[in-house]
């Protein structure tokens, strides 16, 4: 069978399907003119297009064959033919084979067969028509695609070139030119995916590089071969379809992509579905769209409770589906089945029961049960309970467990046992979401509860409660009140209550344990500070005998209302005028514990004794509740004053107080205040008192002040005072005191058994090298000291102590800090050398000069020994 076709012409037009045919990349017509066609082998037939069709079965062809096709755009015009050499092909890689195509040399243009107008040679254009290669080509390559000839290469040498996308442009040297022959090759596979189509132009120059033609466009096409598979877009694609789904009900989408052409068969990708699990209901509950990829319902029966996924295998195949030649590919596809409410809740029971005690809230009383196939935690699995009957005071509410789905009943109103001993309720369960139009059993379950309320000890409480009552101030003690009881809920008891007082203030009342009656045990007063607006509180307690002992509490509220019996008090109870009449006046009032009608308007008046009052003083009323207080003459002398005054309330009957104000009489300035010193004197002290607290205020500065400079001078002799030694003379012997025992911190990890007495030689011989005891035998050999000369050099002192440390520092046998130092070696190279020349008797002529080289510290030493004749 022949896949290729082989065309004479370009065209948009799509060639006929036909069983078999091959296409020739050769075009005879001019741009602008539709040419016809017609073959010499009847063999094979060329059709508008260009196209060459096989019209016998070639696939028994055993050689080449060759053939002539005549090309003719209008009867009036030239005539052109070529000839056309096909050949059968080894079998291709999709198993049919293929006719390969061999070009014969196309001179442009070719003689003009004879016509009515004669025998005649035309100039015209060059052309070469479209070539298509198919791709992924096993070669051999170099592969000869077609033959370029100018009419002009019979009188001049030409030389051809191509250039383009594929020539000498990226990528390069996937096509070229025989520049002497025109012979234009393929060097290597196409890959149609990489690039479907090549644009070259084709050049004819002479050998000095002239243009003999003008260039030509060449189109190569390349033609497509299934090489490619169809690829999913996904290896795993997730659906869903509600449960009892009706047939056709569109559950999901696939798609793959096949990267060969989509417009020929290697391309067209058809679905198709290999396996589904489970396969209940049936094995084929969906099906899926050959050409779309949509998977839908076929059968009804999809049970979210029975089958909750489906595992789909899906093929795309490309070829149109063909499996014997197409190429194929798996995907699997995932089908949840979502939740529906077809499911109702089921109560477990129809009975429920529970008990409550009175006057609890808030607590559970019995638990409801029920079954719900639905997916859990869901609209469709959530449960919803009513109470439908038999509480219509609203005690009782359900709510609903979030993990478990039961009914929890729960008191919200407290019950009482001696109104109500049962409950009866009747309760109904629905879901969330409305039940599925499908579900065919009750949408609703029902049960009823019996809640049993339990009696308890109820506490006694007082029917008024605070209770207020109105009494008079001034009430006697042990006067009846009133009698406060309480009663006891507990019908059904027979229970004592007795009573007592929790608080009471003032302590005023008591009450009676047996009948509640309160007495007074004081005079009630109104203006007590335990009476807070005339009202007076006490609380009781009121206590059954029942199991538990059951109490309630109850406020009484007196009211106490006013009598006059509070004299009013005079305000202010000091003040000061000046010495002068008219100046100043004192404005006075009155304060009076009780309240209206018992207090103003007040009457102020002077008292008639004794008589200096009414002589040297006068009270004028300005309104009920104010007067003033001035001078009657013409001037006082500076001073205090206790001027009584007389101050009357408008109670019934009224109440008089007899006050005295504290007026403090003094010489006042034009502005009518007092001054300093007329203040002073106003408070009782004459001028000599006041001139000699003066003299003592200034005594006692004066004092402070010599005693500031006294110890300012003390301190600077202290601090100027001349030592009686200089630091740098004082030679005199100090005792140093060492008060550690341990060599400080830098002298903390030693080996304290390197202080123990050795038992043996041995155990010495076997110590390792180091620090040893001053009472042990070396057992290295003693360091040799550097020998100095016996009278050393006075400037080497310093040399000397800086060799004696580096000696002891690496000396093995040296003793540890803490042990005693033993300097008894005076013999032979000894660096103390000896100590004879202090003897006092000693008479030598020793030269103590270098002492006074050796500093201040050394100058005494230096005057007693070489201070010369004098000394």
């Amino acid at each position: 069978m022949c896949r290729r076709r082989v065309a004479l012409q370009a065209s948009s037009e799509t060639p006929p399907k036909h069983s078999k045919h091959c296409q020739y990349l050769t075009q005879m017509k001019r741009r602008d003119e539709v040419v016809g066609f017609e073959s010499s082998d009847p063999s094979f037939n060329v059709r508008m297009d260009g196209s060459i069709y096989t019209e016998r079965d070639v696939s028994n062809l055993s050689e080449p064959v060759q053939f002539m096709v005549t090309a003719r755009s209008s009867p009036d015009m030239p005539i052109w033919e070529t000839t056309v050499k096909l050949a059968l092909a080894r079998d291709g890689e999709d198993g049919v084979h293929k006719v390969n195509q061999e070009l014969g040399i196309i001179t442009f243009p070719q003689k003009q067969l004879t016509g009515s107008s004669g025998l005649r040679r035309q100039k015209r254009d060059w052309v070469i028509p479209p070539i298509n290669v198919p791709e992924n080509s096993r070669g051999p390559f170099p592969q000869m695609l077609v033959s370029i000839r100018s009419d002009q290469d019979r009188q001049i040498q030409i030389r051809y070139s191509i250039t383009g996308v594929g020539a000498d442009q990226p990528p390069n040297e996937v096509f070229s030119i025989d520049p002497v022959a025109g012979k234009m090759f393929v060097t290597k596979p196409l890959d149609r995916e990489e690039r479907s189509s090549y644009h070259l132009r084709a050049h004819a120059v002479d050998m000095n590089g002239n243009k003999v033609e003008n260039p030509i466009d060449l189109y190569i096409y390349v033609i497509d071969m299934n090489d490619n598979r169809p690829e999913f877009r996904n290896q795993v694609y997730n659906g869903s379809v509600a449960e009892g789904a009706k047939p056709g009900t569109y559950v999901m989408k696939v798609t793959a992509n096949d990267a060969d052409d989509d417009t020929t068969a290697n391309g067209m990708v058809r679905y198709r579905i290999l396996s589904q699990s489970p396969h209940s209901p049936i094995p084929n509950m969906f099906t899926i769209n050959s050409e779309t990829g949509d998977i839908v319902t076929v059968a009804a029966g999809l049970d979210r409770e029975k089958v909750s996924q489906y595992t789909i295998i899906i093929q795309a195949t490309d070829m149109e589906g063909n499996l014997n030649f197409g190429l194929s590919n798996t995907a699997t596809a995932i089908i949840s089945v979502t939740d529906t409410n077809d499911n109702p809740p089921e109560l477990t029971a129809r009975t429920f029961s529970g008990e409550v005690p009175e006057n609890r809230v808030n607590i559970v009383v019995a638990n409801l049960t029920v079954i719900d196939r639905d997916q859990p935690h869901t609209q469709n699995w959530n449960a919803v309970y009513r109470i439908i009957n038999g509480d219509p005071s609203g005690h009782f509410t359900i709510h609903t467990d979030p993990v478990s789905n039961d009914g929890m009943v729960t008191v919200v109103k407290p019950v009482d046992y001696e109104m109500n001993r049962a409950f009866m309720l009747t309760v109904l369960v629905s879901n969330q979401a409305p039940l599925s139009d499908t579900t065919q059993s009750s949408q609703q379950s029902t049960a009823g509860v019996t809640i049993s309320v339990v009696d308890v000890n109820e506490p006694p409480f007082f029917p008024s409660n605070p209770k207020l009552i109105r009494f008079e101030e001034g009430v006697p003690a042990g006067t009846t009140l009133t009698t406060f009881a309480a009663n006891d809920p507990d019908r059904f008891m027979q229970q004592i209550v007795r009573y007592s007082k929790l608080a009471d203030p003032a302590n005023w009342l008591n009450i009676n344990a047996t009948n509640g009656q309160i007495i007074t045990t004081a005079m009630l007063n109104r203006e007590s500070p335990f009476v807070k607006n005339n009202i007076y509180e006490a609380t009781f307690l009121a206590a059954d005998n029942g199991s538990p002992p059951a109490s309630g509490t109850g406020t009484l509220q007196i009211y106490l209302i006013d009598v006059n019996d509070n004299a009013p008090e005079l305000v202010p109870k000091e003040a000061q005028v000046c010495e002068r009449i008219n100046s100043n006046p004192i404005n006075i009032t009155a304060a009076d514990a009780d309240v209206d009608p018992n207090v103003g308007p007040f009457v102020f008046e002077l008292p008639a004794f004794p008589s200096s009052v009414r002589r040297n003083w006068t009270i004028s009323r300005l309104n009920g509740d104010y007067a003033q207080l001035s001078l009657r003459i013409q001037y006082l002398e500076s001073g205090v004053y206790d001027v009584p005054v007389i101050v009357t309330d408008s109670g019934n009957p009224p109440l008089s107080n007899r006050s005295v104000i504290k007026v403090k009489v003094c010489p006042c300035d034009e502005n009518g205040d007092c001054t300093t010193i007329g203040a002073v004197a106003a408070a009782g002290l004459g001028t000599g008192a006041i001139i000699a607290i003066l003299i003592c205020i200034i005594i006692l500065l004066t004092m402070v002040l010599l005693f500031v400079v006294w110890m300012k001078r003390r301190e600077k002799e202290r601090q100027t005072k001349q030592l009686l030694i200089d630091p740098e003379d004082d030679v005199r012997d100090n005792i140093l005191k060492y008060d550690e025992e341990g060599g400080g911190e830098e002298d903390q990890d030693y080996d304290l058994s390197q202080l123990q007495q050795p038992e043996s030689l041995d155990h010495i011989i076997s110590k390792p090298p180091g620090v040893r005891r001053v009472d042990e035998r070396p057992v290295v050999s003693e360091s040799q000291y550097p020998i100095r000369p016996v009278v050393p050099h006075p400037g080497d002192i310093g040399d000397f102590i800086n060799e004696g440390l580096r000696a002891a520092d690496n000396d093995p046998t040296a003793p540890p800090y803490d042990s005693l130092l033993v300097f008894d070696y005076e013999g032979s190279g000894s660096t103390a050398g000896s100590v004879s020349s202090l003897d006092s008797s000693s008479t030598g002529d020793q030269d103590y000069d270098y002492l006074n080289d050796w500093g201040p510290r050394f100058k005494k030493l230096a005057d007693m020994y070489g201070g010369g004749d004098d000394d």
